[in-house]
């Protein structure tokens, strides 16, 4: 039987300003503030250890020192800085910056304040299980929009019957939100991306037109820290679920 390709490495996406976490982001780096009693950023690295993920490489820039003394004594995964202190280069820019360090192969990639709880199978291992490098140049996990906790947005994405993603149109609700985990194949999502500054946004909407940006159900609730009203209406779902 055929080994399932499981990531070994991952990009947590940890150099954003956090604006909308002010004033608690003034003096503490988003991903450090803790929801549940743990940092937003062990939540994430906690899940990536448990689907044996080794290495994982953090960006830094707002209050970069505070993440990196954080993260220093982390071995599972062990952690690999890219320091973006002097440019902040959004978060494609910043994986493109890291891809020396990520090697060739599939990798997971998550916001730093991914935050979710799960269900009868882990997500990133069903995810890594669901991987198909011959249809997929990225596979997203996805929340339905009227469940994800603290989301009020209009959604990201239609999936189809094969679980291909479309983007929403502008006048559009999408019944899936995109909750910041996904897989992504280096070579082919990031050809000829551009230097500099820019989102991943761009190249998804490339690859969602070449029929090659997929989703997955989230088996389990998601939940959408981005402010600092969310952290109670999040510690506040945890203890209602027993979690």
């Amino acid at each position: 039987m055929t080994e399932r390709f499981k990531p070994k490495s991952a990009m947590v996406l940890a150099a954003g300003l956090g604006t909308r976490m002010r004033p608690l982001s003034d003096t503490t780096p988003k991903p450090l503030i803790e929801v549940g009693g743990r940092a937003l950023i062990d939540h994430a690295l906690d899940r990536l250890a448990e689907a044996g993920v080794e290495h994982a490489v953090v960006n830094v820039h707002h209050l970069a020192e505070q993440i990196i003394e954080h993260v220093a004594g982390r071995r599972q995964p062990e952690v690999t800085i890219s320091d973006e202190r002097d440019a902040l280069l959004e978060t494609g820019g910043g994986v493109v910056k890291a891809l020396p360090l990520l090697g060739t192969d599939p990798f997971f990639i998550l916001n730093s304040d991914s935050f979710w709880t799960e269900g009868p199978r882990p997500n990133l291992a069903a995810l890594a299980q669901a991987w198909d490098a011959w249809r997929m140049d990225a596979l997203m996990l996805l929340a339905p929009t009227v469940s994800a906790i603290g989301y009020d947005g209009r959604g990201d994405f239609f999936m189809d019957e094969i679980g291909r993603l479309m983007p929403r149109t502008e006048t559009d609700v999408a019944p899936f939100v995109y909750t910041g985990v996904g897989i992504a194949e280096p070579t082919a999502m990031f050809a000829d991306a551009p230097d500099g500054p820019f989102s991943l946004n761009m190249l998804i909407d490339r690859i969602s037109e070449a029929g090659r940006l997929f989703g997955m159900r989230i088996d389990g609730t998601w939940f959408h820290v981005g402010t600092p009203g969310a952290i109670e209406e999040a510690e506040r779902a945890l203890v209602e679920t027993g979690v």
